[in-house]
């Protein structure tokens, strides 16, 4: 099998479909509908999109763990059904099920694991793997007896056993404690810094706000949004004036009830306004009007949480 030529791009999808056949009931569910997404080397990519979406069907679909129905995938130039050697070894899935096997230990999984992978043990990074993740103190320890953050860990590190160059990342944060959140972001930064592809996906809104370059947006099967993370921000045409009044303010005053107002839990009123229709001037002009005693007033710019929100609501199963 010959090596892809360098190809610039770590994943790439296109006119992928998945329909689920239940020969039974004579039933057919649609779970992709034609999805399109170009991933280039080296980007920290969010797949975000509501329980249903199709993210997990397209990562199982990547990891050759299902079969597509129709359509196009190649991860690192190679097709995943054609050139399944070339497209496994290139790919490692962090998965969000805890799966372990619980007959061995930390380090027995992890040779085993790059045993599966054909990696020799002079080449083995088990040690520096065990290391990084903060396994040092349970590397002989039985995986049955690690706490729900441990065998996370754990997944994280079979995952690398093999360096693949591209790293998919299913829910990894889903209920661990902050400590453990804090280092293996760090740890996989790290490793996008040197050059692995990440696709992330996460409930967990402000993750992919903080952590991704590029962001793409998937509901019922198709991608309804995909572009840079500042592109995405800066299309959404929201902003918020957040205005804290020195004497208080018990209900929102009759002139600036043109726009969408409230008072918030702080005793702060909150209008929201697009800079694309609404000049601020006016906003301020009308609160001059009001005659109050202003003690603080800032902006807040669009959060990925509400053109997520604003993508999805309307359809989210």
């Amino acid at each position: 099998m010959t090596s892809p030529l360098a190809p610039s791009l770590a994943i790439e999808i296109k006119q992928l479909h998945k329909t689920y056949i239940d020969g039974k009931k004579n039933q057919h569910k649609v779970a992709l509908r034609g999805i399109d997404l170009a991933i280039p080397r080296g980007a920290f990519f969010g797949l975000l999109g509501p329980n249903g979406a199709g993210k997990s069907t397209m990562i199982n679909i990547m990891a050759g763990l299902v079969l597509r129905t129709s359509g196009e995938v190649r991860i690192c130039g190679y097709d995943i059904e054609k050139d399944m050697r070339g497209a496994r070894t290139s790919l490692g899935v962090v998965p969000q099920e805890l799966v372990l096997d619980t007959f061995f230990t930390v380090r027995q999984a992890l040779d085993i694991h790059a045993g599966y992978y054909g990696v020799s043990a002079a080449k083995r990074r088990t040690q520096e793997i065990i290391d990084a993740l903060g396994l040092s103190d349970k590397a002989d320890v039985n995986s049955r007896r690690l706490s729900g953050g441990m065998r996370r860990r754990l997944l994280v590190a079979k995952a690398l056993v093999h360096q693949p160059p591209v790293l998919i990342l299913d829910e990894p944060t889903a209920g661990v404690d902050v400590e453990l959140r804090t280092q293996l972001w760090d740890y996989v930064k790290e490793l996008n810094r040197n050059g692995t592809t990440v696709l992330l996906t996460t409930h967990y809104l402000e993750e992919a706000e903080q952590l991704c370059d590029t962001i793409a947006v998937i509901n019922h099967g198709e991608v309804v949004a995909c572009d840079s993370k500042a592109s995405l921000l800066r299309s959404f045409d929201s902003k918020q004036l957040v205005i804290t009044f020195a004497g208080g303010i018990r209900e929102v005053p009759v002139p600036l009830r043109r726009w969408p107002a409230e008072i918030d839990s702080e005793g702060k009123l909150v209008i929201s306004y697009k800079p694309s229709k609404d000049a601020i001037q006016d906003i301020l002009s009308t609160l001059q009007s009001c005659g109050l005693s202003v003690g603080d007033l800032n902006t807040r710019e669009a959060r990925l949480e509400d053109i997520f929100i604003s993508l999805t609501h309307d359809k989210a199963a």
